[in-house]
């Protein structure tokens, strides 16, 4: 994998690449902080975007890094400084490498074998999630997402979830999102308030569909996320879309029925 990505000339989020290499977000985040590895790329809204230089740089830090070599010492072998050193040092670990071939080899052919049997349904493309999702989906989205969440365990988790869903799995998942909504339109026009115990029991819905298709959602986190309903004016759009008004009438019922307990 990580070859392929070193011949494509994309550039790649923090979250790919993190993926790519067998290291976390947090270290990533730390690499860039201290100067060692610096993303040279941003996305439209400022975020992380790894080059194919970025990700050369960054691949021979993960290998010495598994080597033992300290941080310090691999941004000074990596920036030119040592180099006589180095040698010797990985022709002593080159020998021990070499006789781990073989049985590595044999672990991968494995791991190979498991992937090909657990991936083996239709999953559901970038494109393909594009054509359903429409223009609530965008890639700038899932890069402050990325940002925001990336090191958290409820990221692990909807990462997890997401990658394993078909893509009739994924037309499920937007079909009860559209019923949802669906409800709440009808409350909202009919004059219930978003206080209302339909309208609570709607948003009581919305955070089920949460915790049973991405990550476990308590009431208060739910609360935390519908205040972006309002504040953030993309998310605002996806409701007004919708109906005019509906990203509040959400929000306010959200938050109702994380109140009650």
């Amino acid at each position: 994998m990580i070859e392929n990505l070193l011949m494509s000339d994309e550039l790649l989020t923090v979250g790919q690449v993190a993926e790519a290499l067998g290291v976390t977000v947090r270290t990533l985040h730390h690499y860039d902080e201290i100067g060692l590895v610096v993303p040279s790329e941003r996305s439209r809204a400022g975020y992380r975007l790894y080059t194919e230089a970025d990700l050369r740089r960054l691949q021979h830090v993960v290998v010495y890094r598994r080597l033992g070599f300290p941080l310090e010492e691999i941004g000074e072998l990596l920036d030119g400084a040592g180099s006589d050193t180095v040698v010797e040092h990985l022709r002593r670990q080159r020998e021990t490498v070499t006789h781990r071939v073989a049985e590595l080899s044999q672990l991968v052919a494995a791991i190979d074998a498991a992937l090909e049997a657990e991936m083996n349904e239709d999953r559901i493309s970038r494109e393909e999630q594009r054509e359903l999702f429409g223009d609530s989906f965008d890639d700038d989205h899932a890069a402050e997402a990325e940002e925001r969440w990336g090191g958290s365990d409820a990221w692990a988790q909807s990462q997890q979830r997401a990658r394993s869903y078909s893509k009739e799995q994924w037309r499920q998942l937007k079909e009860e999102g559209d019923a949802v909504n669906a409800r709440y339109v009808d409350l909202m026009q009919a004059g219930a308030p978003a206080t209302s115990v339909e309208a609570m029991d709607a948003a009581e819905e919305a955070r089920q569909q949460i915790c049973r298709w991405f990550y476990d959602c308590p009431r208060e986190l739910h609360a935390g996320i519908a205040a972006m309903y309002v504040a953030d004016p993309r998310f605002t759009k996806t409701y007004e879309d919708v109906a005019p008004g509906l990203a509040q009438y959400v929000h306010d019922a959200v938050v109702a029925n994380a109140a009650r307990g």
